[in-house]
C-alpha cells in the first residue's frame, strides 16, 4: 500500500506540472480569442457608416459567443489552477473526489464550447464578404478561429488528465494518500467487538479442554 501511494504521489506531482503548463497555455489562448474579437473584430461596413459591426458575417452572436467562451475559459482555468495548488490540503476524501469530478466535467464542457465556437466562427467567416473594413480585421478573425481550435485540443488534454487523476483516486493512490492515519484510527471502533469475540472463545475453550483431558487422566484401568 505504501509503494502504491508513493507511485501515486509521483504521478500526482508530474500531473500537477503538466496541468500548470496546460492552464498557462489556455489562459493565453483565451486572451488571444476574446482580445482579438473585442479589439479588432468590430469594424465599419464602409466609411460612410460609423456603426461597428461584427466581422464574422455581421453576426453579432458570433462575436458575442467567442467573447463569452473566452472569458469563461480564462476564469475557469484560473479557478481550477488554484484548486489544484491546494488539492493536497483538502482533508476529506469525498471533497477530493468532488474536486476532480468537477474538473473533469468542466474540462469536457469547455472542450464542447470551444468546438462549437470554432465551427461557428469558421462558418461565419467563410460567409463573410470581404471589404476594406473586413480586410483590416482579417488577421484578428483568423487568430480567433485558430486559437479556438487549439483550445479544443488543450481542454481535451485537461479532461484526460482529470480522468487519469480520478482513476488514480479509485486505486487508493490519490484520494487516500494522506488518509492512511485516519483509516487506521477509524478501524479502532470495530476492534472491541472483535476482541470480545476472541476473548469469549478463549475463556470458553479451556473448560472444554480441561474436561476432555480430565477424564483420560482420572480413568484407571481395572486390574483383573
Amino acid at each position: 500500500l505504501e509503494a502504491t501511494s508513493a507511485a501515486g504521489g509521483r504521478e500526482l506531482r508530474a500531473s500537477k506540472q503538466h496541468v500548470g503548463v496546460l492552464c498557462f497555455l489556455l489562459q493565453i489562448f483565451s486572451i488571444v480569442v476574446f482580445g482579438s474579437i473585442v479589439n479588432e473584430c468590430y469594424v465599419n461596413k464602409d466609411s460612410q457608416n460609423p456603426e461597428l459591426l461584427c466581422i464574422f458575417n455581421e453576426n453579432e452572436s458570433a462575436c458575442g459567443y467567442g467573447i463569452a467562451v473566452g472569458i469563461i475559459a480564462f476564469f475557469g482555468c484560473v479557478f481550477f489552477f488554484v484548486v489544484d495548488l491546494y488539492f493536497q490540503q483538502i482533508s476529506s476524501v469525498k471533497d477530493r473526489k468532488r474536486a476532480v469530478l468537477l474538473d473533469l466535467g468542466f474540462s469536457g464542457f469547455l472542450s464542447f464550447l470551444w468546438f462549437v465556437a470554432f465551427c461557428f466562427l469558421a462558418n461565419q467567416w467563410q460567409r463573410t464578404t470581404m471589404s476594406r473594413g473586413v480586410s483590416q480585421g482579417a488577421d484578428a478573425a483568423r487568430a480567433a478561429i485558430t486559437f479556438s481550435f487549439f483550445s479544443i485540443i488543450v481542454w481535451v488534454a485537461l479532461a484526460l488528465k482529470a480522468l487519469q487523476r480520478y482513476r488514480l483516486g479509485t486505486d487508493m493512490s490519490l484520494f487516500a494518500t494522506e488518509q492512511f492515519a485516519a483509516d487506521a484510527s477509524a478501524a479502532y471502533p470495530g476492534y472491541p467487538g472483535g476482541s470480545g469475540v476472541e476473548s469469549t472463545d478463549t475463556y470458553q475453550s479451556p473448560p472444554f479442554t480441561e474436561t476432555l483431558e480430565a477424564n483420560p487422566k482420572g480413568y484407571q484401568v481395572p486390574a483383573y
